[in-house]
């Protein structure tokens, strides 16, 4: 069980220091940034007792700066897109940042990803990790309302990694907290991820239209490329020319979970790395997770290891409510009202 107390990773144009804390427990080990609350590495042994960092990222503050596949951070205000980054809350129009085409995509062009956020390590019995908080102002990103969010990361004494999300809000807003980190339980930079074999307790998945912003519709995943409920190779039917495919590029959808929203974290995933035995299981609250296949890696990434990143080189299983829910009322509601506390938890479970 070890952490430290956060070192200097790099310096902002304007100044302020961005710090890198270690922390390590249960045979896990883990970097996280104060930019954007980004894992900036996660270590986990393979069968043969072998560590490996299974997670992407950069070397260098200068690369989160500068490019943004969201690798290893917290997403929000709003976690996914909302359509034309437009709602309406109370009768009243709200008009967001955007940044996806016409819509706007994790929280708009500076979203809690690229904030420096305020970080406390601690340490509560065999457990070790990080409160992180920040203060989104009212109006920040045209969001309504200051929310209050903190956001704690904590290794297990069995190497878990747990994350508990809460935030306030002064004014009725809307809220969709995630992390987004980028897997390979190869280890990040070794290749394809679509020998991994992934299972998603989900009978359902949001279509979305080309601009990847969902219908409306919750379709059946049975008789389609969708269908993980049995798991299988995430290449397996990755090519298989769906028409849903065609406008991710592969796999970019939210799948919904048969669980629904409940009030202790359930498991609803599991990914396999059959070379190296890794496994990672995800246990949430959350009613939706949206699986990303890496289909927009393109090969100008450069990762911790020195490897490009190419497309399917890792994938994303981000736990949410689902994309545009302000624009769909039939969906689960992402509203938040003043007097109410917004919390959310999700679990990451490694063996081999």
């Amino acid at each position: 069980m070890e952490q430290n107390t956060g070192e200097v990773f790099g310096t902002l144009a304007d100044g302020t220091e961005v710090h890198i804390w270690s922390l390590a427990n249960g045979g896990t080990r883990m970097k996280v940034l104060s930019w954007g609350g980004v894992v900036q590495s996660l270590e986990i042994p393979d069968r043969h007792g072998h560590h490996a960092n299974v997670s992407a990222g950069f070397d260098t503050l200068e690369d989160y700066v500068a490019r943004t596949p969201y690798f290893g951070a917290l997403i929000g205000r709003y976690g996914n897109r909302i359509a034309e980054g437009r709602f309406t809350l109370d009768g009243k129009s709200h008009q967001l940042s955007v940044n996806d085409g016409d819509n706007s995509l994790h929280g708009g062009t500076q979203g809690f990803d690229k904030r420096v956020w305020d970080v406390e390590p601690f340490t509560k019995g065999p457990d070790v990790g990080l409160h992180l908080h920040y203060t989104s102002v009212d109006g920040e990103m045209g969001y309504p309302g200051t929310l209050k969010v903190k956001v704690t990361y904590t290794l297990t004494r069995n190497g878990d990694w747990r994350i508990d999300y809460q935030a306030t809000t002064d004014k009725a807003t809307v809220v969709n907290l995630t992390n987004h980190v980028y897997w390979n339980l190869g280890g990040e930079g070794t290749g394809t991820i679509e020998d991994h074999e992934l299972r998603i307790a989900a009978s359902r998945y949001t279509p979305t239209d080309p601009g990847l912003i969902p219908t409306g519709e919750l379709a059946e995943v049975a008789g389609t490329p969708f269908d993980f409920r049995e798991g299988k190779r995430v290449g397996r039917d990755i090519r298989a020319g769906h028409e849903q495919q065609v406008h991710a590029k592969g796999y970019d959808h939210n799948w919904v979970l048969d669980k629904g929203i409940t009030a202790e974290p359930e498991h609803v995933a599991t990914l396999r790395d059959p070379s190296s035995g890794r496994t990672l299981k995800i246990s949430t609250v959350e009613p939706g997770l949206q699986f990303y296949s890496g289909n927009f890696l393109d090969g100008t990434l450069t990762g911790t290891g020195g490897h490009t990143y190419r497309q399917g080189d890792a994938l994303c299983l981000e736990t949410q409510h689902f994309p545009d829910s302000p624009n769909h009322p039939s969906f689960p509601s992402t509203v938040l009202r003043p007097g109410q506390t917004h919390r959310s938890t999700t679990i990451h479970s490694f063996g081999a």
